[in-house]
């Protein structure tokens, strides 16, 4: 589990987050969602550490990382994996390199077992004889499969997934919902998404906290999340066409 006690993060006059505090449960699919300038990507940067807290703290199973030497950090970081906006593929890499590449940096493991992990996790991803194509031989849905099978690579206890569905077709990122769903229950993984994705929400947000000018303003799930009188969030919620059919 990963829990926000009462952090704050400011940067100079502007207060971007305001003492929040939430848990996120291992087994579901904890989503962050909230407009353009809410805080809910500065949140996802202070749990994962790329930003220090300036009040409060950041626990990983009751593992302060908030006070944490760098060092101390890097061997948190290698129980994370991470599925950037955009894929964030090397382009001069192949495939195979992309996603071998965490297993190079923090694994001790020989090529051939290295390689066998990289098949296993592309296997995973429903990707077969891709090993040596160049990201820009992929179309954008396989892409994202590439990053996510980079992401569980070091089979990761957490997961971090940022607008994992951004530049995607309705379809695609239905089925870019269901494989990070699939893999969260199947490993018991703590994944974090941030997205402001309707249908994503409505998909596969087993728990779900709504930031509102840097406040965490509401929690619940996908069930939920239709039925509040929070009328921010009813704002946020029924402003999608897919929402105002559901009405």
């Amino acid at each position: 589990m990963i829990e926000a006690k009462n952090i704050s993060k400011s940067f100079g006059d502007n207060d971007v987050l305001k003492d929040i505090s939430a848990s996120f449960e291992p087994g579901k699919t904890n989503l962050i969602i909230g407009q353009s300038g809410s805080g809910k990507t500065v949140l996802m940067k202070c749990l994962v550490g790329l930003f220090d807290v300036d009040k409060g703290r950041v626990e990983y199973d009751g593992r302060n990382i908030s006070d944490m030497s760098f060092k101390q950090k890097k061997d948190i970081r290698k129980e994370l994996g991470m599925l950037f906006q955009g894929a964030a593929l090397f382009d001069s890499m192949t495939v195979e390199q992309n996603v071998m590449f965490p297993l190079n940096m923090f694994s001790d493991k020989s090529y051939e077992e290295k390689l066998e992990r990289v098949n296993f996790c592309l296997d995973r991803v429903d990707l077969e004889n891709v090993n040596r194509l160049l990201p820009s031989e992929l179309s954008g849905g396989m892409k994202k499969r590439v990053a996510i099978a980079r992401a569980i690579s070091m089979n990761p206890k957490y997961l971090f997934c940022d607008e994992p569905n951004s530049g995607l077709d309705p379809r695609t990122s239905g089925l870019i919902d269901d494989l990070i769903s699939e893999l969260t229950e199947e490993y018991q993984m703590t994944t974090v998404v941030n997205t402001h994705d309707m249908n994503s929400v409505l998909n596969i947000g087993d728990k779900i906290a709504y930031i509102y000018k840097g406040e965490l303003w509401w929690e619940g799930n996908k069930h939920e999340i239709l039925k509040t009188d929070n009328k921010e969030l009813n704002d946020f919620v029924f402003s999608t066409e897919l929402t105002k059919r559901l009405k």
